[in-house]
């Protein structure tokens, strides 16, 4: 097979499923961000230096090439699992010894496990525990980690490490009242329609349910489902695209690797996600004696506030001055929503009470981001900051601009819900 055919057929520059046939057979199945490039990669002049003698081999029988396009890169690791399973193409399951391939188990239990699995414990593991369904093989196991962390935060599941830390204290943690046990049964049941490659499906229960619950005037649980079907429509798999991307240099070379970082970051493309940017997310709590208490979020990137993302928060749970009930409360409506982005850093207002609230959070959610806290003097101006002193010293400026403008923002926040209550009481 020739370069020459490749350009014949005019392939995406997007997401997707390939596959390599000599006549019908299918010899060769693989996933990439980038099916024009990926594919491309395996004729190139550096063939033999940049690929195993095995795909060089399934190269030189291949006759032609069919693809399958994916919304997400997300998507197109589950595929590629899914065909390798089915069609037990040559190239795949000689490419790799089995046990160096990975699985995704989920547990016949009241409440289901979701686990990874290698290849080689796969046999010990199986005969160890009940299983309903049983998804794989994986072929790359830290793209299949990285897999797993975006789906966690659209269907949360309980995997083997969250649930030996501390049954009673994790489960109090989730809340898992007879409603919400019932929610994460259907999250699984979710999570496994999404494993079959059935996104469209939970979708389109997903929109029944929001008419149902808006023609009930639920609205909030209306706007809830919404914000879950924005999230599986923009699955925001930036781990994996770099993850997929570096693969590629590894294989073809420095030159192909800024190419792909061209590509991904031209003015034109939706998928702009090489940014140089680095997200600092700040949040502070404002009230008079707990009386109209809020909470807001603003943005800092590159050391300039982007105020299109700022959020408030009109707190719900606390009725005293509980600074990091609020916290918690704010910082826990926050990462349900994958879809606004994940920042690098987060800036609290307080101490280690603070920074301890929103790391109990972010272990809740299974993020992992960076925690400075900006301790205040008796006139509320920062006199220390605590937390890493790598972080603090390389982003400091960023830092305490992002707290202050949080404070400023909070502040008149505040100020227009106290004045909109004294007006609706007045009037009364």
């Amino acid at each position: 097979m020739k370069v020459d055919y490749t350009k014949k057929l005019k392939m995406p520059n997007k997401s997707g499923v390939y596959f390599f046939y000599k006549g019908k057979s299918l010899l060769y199945v693989g996933k990439a961000t980038s099916l024009r490039d990926r594919v491309r990669s395996y004729l190139g002049k550096d063939l033999i230096a940049t690929r195993g003698p095995l795909l060089v081999d399934m190269i030189t029988q291949a006759d032609s090439i069919k693809w399958q396009e994916t919304d997400s890169v997300l998507e197109a690791i589950i595929l590629e699992a899914n065909l390798i399973k089915k069609y037990q193409p040559k190239y795949n399951t000689k490419e790799k010894d089995n046990k160096s391939f990975n699985y995704v188990c989920i547990t016949k239990e009241e409440l289901p496990k979701v686990l990874v699995i290698r290849g080689r414990n796969i046999k010990q593991k199986i005969s160890d525990i009940k299983y309903k369904y049983l998804y794989g093989p994986f072929p790359n196991g830290l793209q299949l980690r990285e897999a797993m962390k975006i789906i966690r935060r659209i269907f949360p599941y309980v995997d083997d490490q969250s649930s030996k830390k501390n049954n009673k204290v994790f489960y109090e943690q989730l809340k898992l009242t007879p409603e919400s046990i019932l929610q994460y049964k259907k999250n699984i049941i979710n999570l496994n329609l999404f494993f079959q490659g059935k996104k469209k499906r939970i979708i389109q229960n997903f929109k029944k349910k929001m008419i149902t619950y808006a023609k009930n005037k639920e609205f909030e649980k209306a706007g809830e489902i919404k914000k879950r079907i924005f999230a599986l429509e923009h699955i925001n798999d930036v781990a994996l695209i770099k993850e997929d991307i570096m693969f590629t240099s590894q294989k073809n070379g420095f030159e192909k690797i800024l190419r792909s970082l061209r590509d991904y970051t031209r003015p034109d493309n939706f998928q702009n996600y090489f940014s140089a940017s680095f997200r600092i997310e700040a949040y502070d709590i404002a009230h008079m004696s707990g009386k109209n208490m809020v909470g807001v979020m603003i943005v800092v990137e590159n050391n300039e506030p982007n105020k299109s993302e700022y959020k408030k928060f009109i707190i719900r749970t606390q009725e005293s001055s509980n600074d990091t009930g609020a916290l918690e409360e704010i910082l826990s409506r926050r990462f349900r929503h994958a879809e606004w982005g994940i920042p690098n850093l987060i800036v609290v207002d307080g101490s280690t009470a603070q920074i301890n609230v929103a790391k109990r959070v972010l272990n809740r959610y299974q993020f992992n981001i960076s925690i400075v806290s900006v301790v205040k003097d008796d006139r509320h101006k920062a006199k220390a900051i605590i937390g890493d002193e790598q972080i603090i010293k390389q982003y400091k400026k960023s830092i305490l601009l992002a707290n202050s403008e949080a404070h400023r923002f909070a502040i008149a926040f505040h100020k227009q819900k106290r004045n909109k209550n004294f007006i609706s009481t007045k009037s009364i």
